[in-house]
């Protein structure tokens, strides 16, 4: 069975390539892998039942990613120079595995070493004033010195910025596409400079071309890696402010860099303020609010099984169960517990059922 989500076990070769093609498997994400470890103890054996799964959630077919291309995936990374890193393996951010969704495997270049700092995220607009930048690199330079390293997306402006100023002192630059596909292409040249004291990560795979909807799923992991997260010039409706909701939902501390209110970039950072993100003007109010934070223990995740002895069977789903929970399904989110309650199934029915679904691309 696999170990490798307790505490600094490291994965075999053949474990990796069994988690590669679980999390790279169709509607197969970080807490549908969680679940299919869980329910069955290992990756191996949850290969061999999501085509089953699928189907009796209503999908033709399952694509299960193959193991010659997980072999493939492999190789190319090692050829780029980036490590799969698994989650519970030592080199795995350690705030990062704290997340509900964290990636099961991230592939990472530069100094893996790093990943065991103290990080502060750093983001912002894209179209930032001379301001913002000013104090941007200010910000970075300043938390470096305090031993903080810096996290951003390597994104144009504020992102450009916190990152060129903490080179030196380490920075941490989060992709939303694969190691292989670098967003905006000009700061590619950014980016290999990053790589001398710092560290570039991705969960996509290589050969994956960012989308839209991609950054805010990058987005939850910049929060992730960090104590807390600086917002400085976000529009109302940014992908900052999207990184700050992900941050309040983690459990990280939130700042907010005040502007101008005469400039549409602030609006959104100065209406967290007013919903309560703590005011930032130098580098010692973000330290003043983290240090304590430092001496906290960090929560593992849950552990998954040592035992060897075979799994306990799946309690599979009546015909008649699996219908009456997908009757109580509706575009309104709805809490598990109320789906048992309702539904009158067990909660390992009801959670086998949504799995067949999420499988089967319906939830």
């Amino acid at each position: 069975m696999d170990k490798a989500v307790n505490e600094g076990v490291r994965l075999t070769d053949e474990q990796r390539l069994d988690w590669l093609q679980l999390i790279r498997s169709n509607n197969v994400g970080p807490r549908t892998f969680r679940a299919l470890i869980n329910h069955y103890g290992g990756a191996r054996a949850a290969l061999k039942e999501v085509p089953d799964l699928a189907r009796r959630g209503g999908a033709a077919t399952a694509r299960i990613y193959s193991r010659a291309d997980a072999e493939r995936e492999l190789k190319a990374a090692a050829t780029l120079g980036a490590r799969l890193v698994a989650l519970g393996e030592p080199e795995y951010p350690p705030r990062l595995k704290m997340i509900d969704d964290a990636p099961p495997l991230i592939a990472v270049r530069g100094q893996l070493a790093v990943l065991a700092r103290s990080w502060v995220a750093i983001v912002g607009a894209r179209n930032a004033s001379a301001a913002g930048l000013k104090f941007a690199e200010r910000l970075a330079r300043d938390l470096g010195e305090a031993g903080f390293g810096v996290v951003s997306g390597l994104a144009r402006g504020i992102d450009a910025a916190a990152h060129k100023a903490s080179l030196l002192t380490g920075t941490i630059a989060v992709l939303a596409g694969g190691q292989d596909r670098i967003y905006p292409p000009e700061h590619a040249g950014l980016l290999e400079g990053i790589l001398a004291e710092g560290a570039v990560l991705s969960e996509m795979p290589l050969g994956w071309e960012p989308r839209a909807r991609d950054f805010p799923r990058r987005n939850r992991l910049i929060s992730g890696v960090a104590l807390g997260v600086v917002v400085i010039e976000a529009a109302r409706r940014s992908g900052s402010l999207i990184t700050s909701r992900m941050a309040l939902e983690q459990g990280r501390e939130v700042f907010a860099v005040p502007g101008s209110p005469l400039d549409p970039r602030c609006e959104g950072s100065n209406g967290l303020l007013k919903e309560g993100a703590t005011l930032v003007t130098e580098a010692s109010d973000v330290v003043a609010v983290l240090r304590p934070i430092l001496g906290q223990p960090i929560e593992a995740p849950a552990e998954e099984p040592e035992s060897e002895a075979p799994y306990p069977p799946i309690e599979q789903p009546a015909a008649t169960e699996r219908s009456r929970i997908v009757g109580l399904l509706g575009p309104t989110p709805v809490l598990i517990d109320d789906l048992v309650r309702l539904s009158g199934s067990s909660a390992a029915i009801v959670r086998t059922v949504l799995l067949e679904l999420e499988l089967a691309g319906l939830v």
